[in-house]
């Protein structure tokens, strides 16, 4: 199958929103697949390239009860060996979207074992890289490559890590760029588990042994309770909003983190400035909220 190569760039409308954020971010990138990058509830899960059986269980059962609870669930990881992979195949499973962030160009996978995984996330997510094709997998370029799966996700999980890894960057990436971080907790004795300890011993990690620990921490919304406030808050409201309103509005009450106005834009196909000033009427009456960087969430 030939699949069209998207390119990004910091100034396009549909550049990742969160990667928009990161002082560092990526001045190019390259991506292959059903890719929707700021949509939804991204949540990146990363680890040890040796986990233990413990770890890959936490793994699947983190992916599977967040799909269960949440909707528009994206997974993040970056395609490697251990826990990386199983989050790919635990969100492939389950019918996920995942996104693999890769360390060199997107016309070759490495390692290559894993490239059926490639190819189904293509299909059901997709491949991202700052790395042109050609580019082959320097040891440099994995340590750059993890700022990038930080910065796509909302939060960052650590299931299992030694005292050293490439995880670990990963995590200090994320605080970095003030996302949430959370790690799950093993036996001290355990090497595999030293790296998440740590961050919790220290307080840059949140303690989480479930995905209702993340979800909590996070103030999500599940999906019985999302809809519920929405229903109640629309009852009888929707009649009284101009079409693009009730189209801006229906856009923004699903997501729950908001969308940027870029977003809005493109799915309802108008003109920016209208999008503009239907956004501050909808304000005015208090049923959104403009956030920094221009984001829109709806007020629940």
């Amino acid at each position: 199958m030939i699949r069209q190569l998207r390119v990004w760039k910091p100034d396009d409308a549909d550049y990742p929103y969160r990667l928009q954020q990161c002082p560092d971010k990526p001045q190019v990138l390259y991506g292959l697949g059903n890719l929707h990058p700021s949509e939804g509830h991204v949540v990146a899960i990363v680890g040890t390239r040796q986990p233990t059986e413990r770890g890959k269980e936490l793994t699947e059962a983190l992916v599977r009860d967040l799909h269960e609870r949440l909707d528009g669930l994206t997974i993040v990881s970056g395609g490697a060996y251990g826990i990386d992979i199983t989050a790919h195949r635990s969100a492939l499973k389950y019918g996920v979207p995942t996104i693999m962030v890769l360390a060199h160009g997107l016309d070759r996978m490495y390692p290559y074992q894993h490239k059926p995984e490639a190819e189904a996330a293509m299909e059901q997510g997709g491949l991202l890289s700052e790395y042109p094709e050609g580019t082959e997998p320097f040891a440099a370029n994995f340590l750059q490559r993890n700022r990038i799966i930080a910065g796509l996700a909302d939060a960052v999980v650590i299931v299992e890590s030694r005292e050293k890894g490439g995880s670990l960057c990963t995590a200090q990436r994320a605080l970095e760029y003030n996302r949430a971080l959370f790690a799950f907790p093993g036996r001290p004795t355990d090497p595999s588990s030293r790296g998440c300890n740590n961050l919790i011993r220290l307080g840059k990690a949140h303690l989480i042994s479930c995905a209702d620990d993340l979800i909590n921490a996070m103030e999500w919304k599940t999906k019985r309770s999302a809809s519920q406030a929405i229903q109640t808050q629309l009852i009888g409201l929707m009649d009284d909003l101009t079409p693009l309103q009730q189209n801006l509005l229906n856009q923004l009450q699903t997501a729950e983190e908001g969308l940027h106005i870029n977003l809005l834009v493109q799915a309802a196909e108008m003109p920016y400035s209208e999008v503009a000033s239907e956004l501050l009427a909808l304000e005015l009456q208090g049923l959104v909220r403009s956030l920094p960087g221009g984001i829109y969430r709806f007020v629940r």
